[in-house]
């Protein structure tokens, strides 16, 4: 479909608006009416975005100024310090002072986040989550801003405060909190095809991560390195967690949410402070310039991947956080991040979301910080020296002496323009040829949105498609409108015809009839299946023990666990001491009513007969298996308490026949260590998404 006839197709999608009075046509504050908030204008249907977009300019001030003074997006965070370390020079693609040396380490400061919801909010609702760091280089901040996900819901920041606008809760109520499914949301994407890919991504499992320690991280954008000699490279970034990728269940996520509203803020904090320090490994793709249109699809677009079996990523070096703020405010609240905070060696695409987000970040920190000087604020100060002109303004900290003008011969002519006469340290933009009518028209090789949802819908596991068919049936179960729903329903049919198929059949609605439009390629690199790692370090298991218990194997199973690095917490019915069968003393770390299964990643129950028969008739004790079972949890029975499973009402074929294969373990006797280490590497699985009776 062309440009033009894409337009055409969404002026006729509209036109039962426009005939109601009510629909007056659009204006900005002045009342000039525009025909247009879908496009910036730009240089080129590929060029870059131009400053004299009064609209553009306009829409998105008044956006970045609708919170006081709290974050429009990104409300809700947890940060933490720490240090990157290159693994080789990058000097034959960048002149990026802190990728030029393997082993130089540069600090960075860490913000993760949610977008959705205020800072009220809950850690495990379903939705994006932020993934920002601040590189403290020797040549001035540079700042990486990207998201869990490798993709965005619009093509052009000129729709960014529409999508916001849609996705925040509704603005009669102010609900739901911290959550998409509601009309105002859906009836937006089911208007903005090019939000399609980005929906897949949501309603999987990576809107639910475990922890913030076991998220990947994502640049978003096409970003260019630039050498020394002016030569650029193409490039995505990515960081992978040394723990592998996880996520929660749905049903797990929303009780987590009541449980423990802080879950993920509680673990990064937890962890750095028992010195298990979370690690990423930042990766590249490098594409040479003249590759730039070698792809399928534009790398201008940030609705779109480079598919890794395309252009694999490279390891250019490591992420470890090891100290948490000491103040909250001070530091997490009040860290500014900023996508045109870049290094010499670093430099822009004309993306039309990033262009936009250039202005958008700075305009933004203006008034949430209070004025020009939120540059001054300790979190935000650079380790390179600042020297300038700017002076004044609210929260001024610097008392300048001397001329504030260039050029100047009083001063001595300081400061100076940087790199006369060439030398390295200098940021030069990379020079490109930029020819093109003024227009507001997207380049037509943004057309394609399908293809590459499909592409992900192609690449997941089987029980990757279940939650993600489950999530739009709850999401859009919520959506009050039948048209939104159905218009829904009917765009999934464009990525694939089962999936609109399962998705309608949920909500009771009509299955679309048209051919599929998707791709049929696959990106194992995509599933999560494939995103594992080795070991169980920093794994949560609880144990659960009464008067009774066995304490040999207690010991064991504990002192096993912690051997392999798992954190492990002993429960009983209250808090203290108890005794077990053989008289020996247990201690308790938490008492049973203060936990929840969902607080864990497995559960072990060791033998004993009065210690069992007391778990069997404690409601908490038998919800905690059955919640563990049905979130795809290991577990460990051992001896006698095996009777649990019964008690807990798991499916009779699985009480009849466990197997360690769906990670549930069970044996007695002379035959626990085994189940120990079957349990160990259960654990290393993390969960067990396919069983008789699970909730998803």
């Amino acid at each position: 479909m062309t440009t033009d006839e894409s337009r055409d197709a969404k002026n006729r999608q509209l036109d039962g608006f426009r005939a109601h009075p009510e629909h007056s046509a659009l204006t900005t504050d002045q009342g000039v009416r525009i025909d247009d908030t879908d496009n910036a204008l730009r240089a080129g249907t590929r060029g870059p975005t131009l400053l004299e977009d009064f609209h553009n300019r306009e829409k998105i001030t008044h956006f970045d100024h609708e919170r006081i003074p709290e974050r429009v997006v990104h409300a809700r965070g947890a940060g933490a310090y720490g240090y990157f370390e290159a693994y080789e020079s990058l000097a034959e693609y960048t002149c990026a002072d802190f990728l030029g040396e393997a082993g130089r380490r540069t600090p960075v400061f860490v913000r993760f986040s949610t977008v959705q919801g205020p800072r009220g909010s809950a850690d495990t609702v379903r939705d994006v989550r932020g993934f920002a760091t601040k590189f403290y280089t020797r040549e001035g901040n540079y700042d990486l801003v990207g998201n869990n996900f490798p993709v965005f819901f619009v093509q052009d920041a000129v729709k960014f405060p529409d999508f916001v606008h849609a996705v925040k809760m509704e603005p009669d109520s102010e609900m739901p909190t911290g959550a998409s499914a509601h009309d105002t949301f859906w009836d937006f994407c089911s208007l903005q095809p090019e939000s399609t890919h980005m929906l897949m991504w949501l309603m999987s499992d990576r809107a639910i991560p475990r922890s913030y320690r076991m998220m990947q991280g994502f640049g978003v954008h096409t970003f260019r390195f630039v050498t020394d000699d002016g030569r650029g490279t193409l490039v995505k970034f990515h960081w992978r967690p040394k723990l592998g990728v996880h996520s929660l269940v749905w049903d797990e996520a929303q009780i987590a949410a009541g449980r423990d509203p802080d879950f993920n803020r509680r673990d990064l904090w937890e962890a750095i402070e028992s010195g298990d320090h979370p690690e990423w490994e930042l990766g590249v793709q490098l594409v040479p310039e003249g590759d730039e249109h070698a792809f399928g699809f534009d790398l201008l677009d940030a609705t779109k991947i480079i598919p890794e079996e395309q252009v694999p990523v490279r390891p250019i070096g490591r992420m470890v956080l090891d100290r948490n703020p000491q103040n909250f405010f001070a530091e997490t609240e009040q860290v500014a991040f900023h996508t045109a905070n870049v290094v010499p060696g670093i430099d822009f695409t004309n993306d039309p979301l990033l262009q936009g987000r250039n202005f958008s970040y700075l305009d933004t920190q203006l008034i949430r910080l209070g004025g020009p000087n939120f540059s001054q604020i300790p979190i935000n100060r650079p380790l390179a020296e600042v020297h300038h002109n700017h002076r004044d303004g609210y929260g001024q900290q610097v008392i300048h002496p001397g001329t504030n003008y260039f050029p100047n011969s009083l001063g001595g002519g300081c400061p100076a323009h940087a790199g006369a006469g060439g030398g390295a340290g200098v940021f030069r933009h990379y020079q490109e040829r930029i020819d093109g009518e003024k227009i507001r028209v997207r380049s037509a090789s943004f057309d394609d949105h399908y293809s590459q949802a499909a592409l992900f819908w192609n690449s997941m596991a089987d029980w990757e498609r279940r939650h993600i068919v489950e999530a739009f049936r709850f999401e859009l179960g919520k959506v009050e409108s039948a048209a939104v729903q159905q218009r829904m329903v009917d765009n999934l049919g464009n990525v694939d015809p089962e999936l609109a198929a399962q998705v309608a059949d949920g909500l009771g609605m009509t299955a679309p009839t048209q051919s599929r439009r998707g791709s049929e390629e696959v990106s194992p690199a995509l599933s999560q299946e494939n995103l594992r790692a080795p070991g169980i370090c920093t794994r949560k298991v609880a144990v659960l023990v009464a008067e009774g218990t066995d304490a040999a194997q207690t010991d064991a199973m504990r002192e096993r666990l912690a051997d392999e690095g798992a954190v492990v917490e002993v429960l009983a019915e209250k808090g203290g001491i108890v005794g077990g069968a053989d008289g020996t003393a247990i201690e308790v770390d938490r008492a049973l009513r203060t936990a929840a299964s969902v607080l864990y990643d497995a559960v072990a129950v060791p033998g004993g007969a009065e210690a069992v028969e007391t778990l069997e008739a404690d409601p908490a004790a038998v919800r905690f298996v059955a919640e563990a079972y049905r979130h795809g949890k290991p577990l460990a029975m051992l001896g006698e308490a095996s009777r649990l499973m019964h008690a807990a009402g798991l499916p009779v074929t699985v009480v009849d026949d466990p197997a360690p294969s769906q990670g549930l373990c069970v044996g007695a006797g002379e035959v626990a260590d085994r189940v120990t280490r079957e349990f160990v590497s259960a654990i290393e699985q993390h969960r067990f998404p396919v069983r008789p009776g699970m909730f998803g």
